[in-house]
């Protein structure tokens, strides 16, 4: 699709990859959370050991008070960016809250009738030395988190919907608070009068919804905000059809609304308040937990797995000619193109990257060994190391090559919001592999069946529901008949 000039010179430039905010507030949640594990057996080991030996309560003590302040903090908003990049001025709450657990622990301990069992002398000492630590390291995050703020590691991108007199307002609000992290790429709108200029506020129109689903392909945004009127229903609906699609918070800006709410109604930037239309379907936070879990996971995989590899590659090498490995296109997070590693399982003279053809029974395109490993799935090993690399997530919609076809037409064409299941980075193994869609996609049920599957996983995201895919997945293998 053609983009308008302003479109291309932002896709050209491209933004660097990001720090997400949540993985700098969750290394701050950790670094606490061991600083005052850490000086509290010093504290204990200076004051207390020494006398009276090691003694186990204090070892549940210790832990649970330190996460009881880490817990206090986050929901007071002691983690808040802007607490981070302030920590003169928040030293006082620091102090507050962390001698508001110690006199909290104490008043719990005397009311279980156990005061006796800790020192008062070491709780006095943990207080000061636990307070010292923290201050030191708020100063130094907060050094990181400014430096940070002034490269743009820290940057949310935004675009908004809508244009003329209610998106110029919108533009002139969030630029004139204090929105250090927030950075507004331009603006999309169907229309095409003089109700839709082409600069808004200093900021160009980029192109038109449909632009805006390429345009989210090749530039992060983080946020869609819609400049229109509440009373826009009809419009707003008819975008979101379109734009449910992308991984992105998609709001609506309420600050023209003659209606009003209750605060807790709205979110915010800045002073502005926002409706929530929809949400990511995974927090910053999420997807960092996860991306820690698949490469820690898929590691272990791999050394666990790697005889079975190396044999599989060696019994590629000796029944057929040809490269081991095959390499595909197929369509990863936010419709990106990723390429995904297999063992070779066709002859190397009749491989089909683009899958325009599917793999049927008894297909003599397939080598005898071939036919082996893609029985038992021992074909996809290789993805461990697209997990590894950051392209696969363990547990996810499968990845589909770039032209896959049920039925002869393509999958987005079969069916009704397919790139939906985009949203998230896809996987080795999947919801709806482990109940039974897998291998051919011959029909139109087929595909609709594994996209109403992918689409439930993403809705109903866990890390308890990925253990339990990753669990089913041998079972699902052992079972399946629908793999030539």
């Amino acid at each position: 699709m053609h983009h308008a000039p302003p479109a291309e010179a932002v896709i050209r430039t491209r933004q660097k990859a990001n720090l997400s905010p949540a993985v700098l507030v969750g290394g701050a949640r950790l670094v606490e959370f061991c600083l005052l594990i850490a000086t509290g057996f010093l504290t204990h080991s200076a004051h207390v050991s020494g006398q009276y030996g090691l003694q186990t309560s204090y070892f549940f003590a210790i832990p649970a008070m330190a996460l009881a302040m880490v817990l206090l903090l986050n929901a007071l908003g002691g983690y808040a960016l802007d607490v981070l990049r302030a920590p003169l001025a928040n030293g006082p709450r620091i102090a507050l809250n962390w001698s508001g657990v110690i006199v909290g622990a104490m008043a719990f301990a005397f009311l279980l009738r156990i005061e006796t069992t800790f020192s008062r002398g070491w709780l006095g000492l943990w207080l000061i030395a636990g307070l010292a630590a923290l201050l030191v390291e708020r100063a130094l995050f907060g050094v990181l988190t400014r430096w940070l703020t002034r490269r743009g590691s820290l940057d949310r991108y935004a675009v908004i919907v809508g244009g003329g007199p209610l998106a110029e307002t919108l533009l002139m609000n969030l630029t004139s608070q204090n929105c250090p992290d927030l950075r507004i790429i331009g603006l999309f709108d169907d229309r095409c009068d003089e109700r839709s200029p082409d600069v808004v506020a200093f900021y160009p129109k980029l192109g038109t919804i449909d632009d805006l689903l390429v345009f989210a392909r090749h530039v992060r945004i983080d946020q869609v905000i819609f400049a229109l009127p509440v009373s826009a229903e009809d419009r707003i609906l008819e975008m979101l059809r379109k734009l449910w699609v992308l991984p992105v918070d998609i709001r609506l800006a309420a600050h023209a609304n003659r209606l009003h709410f209750r605060p807790r109604s709205y979110s915010f930037i800045g002073a502005t308040p926002m409706f929530d239309l929809l949400d990511k379907p995974m927090s910053e936070g999420a997807v960092a937990f996860k991306a820690i879990f698949d490469r820690v996971i898929g590691l272990a995989l791999v050394v666990l797995l790697a005889p079975v590899m190396l044999a599989t590659a060696i019994g590629v090498k000796l029944t057929s000619r040809g490269p081991i490995l095959f390499r595909q296109q197929r369509l990863g997070f936010n419709n990106e193109r990723i390429t995904v590693y297999k063992f070779r399982s066709l002859r190397v003279d009749q491989c089909d990257p683009l899958a325009r053809k599917l793999v049927t029974r008894d297909d003599p395109r397939v080598t005898a060994f071939g036919r082996f490993i893609r029985k038992t799935s021992l074909d996809e090993l290789p993805q461990l190391f697209n997990v590894l690399r950051g392209d696969l997530s363990l547990v996810g919609p499968r990845p589909h090559a770039a032209e896959a076809r049920a039925a002869d037409r393509e999958y987005h064409q079969v069916v009704d919001g397919y790139f939906a299941r985009h949203r998230v980075k896809p996987g080795v193994t999947g919801w709806a592999q482990v109940h039974g869609w897998r291998g051919q996609t011959d029909t139109v049920e087929k595909i609709e069946r594994r996209v109403e599957y992918d689409l439930d996983y993403i809705e109903n995201w866990s890390l308890l529901l990925d253990l339990y895919i990753l669990a089913l997945t041998p079972l699902a293998l052992l079972r399946n008949s629908e793999t030539y």
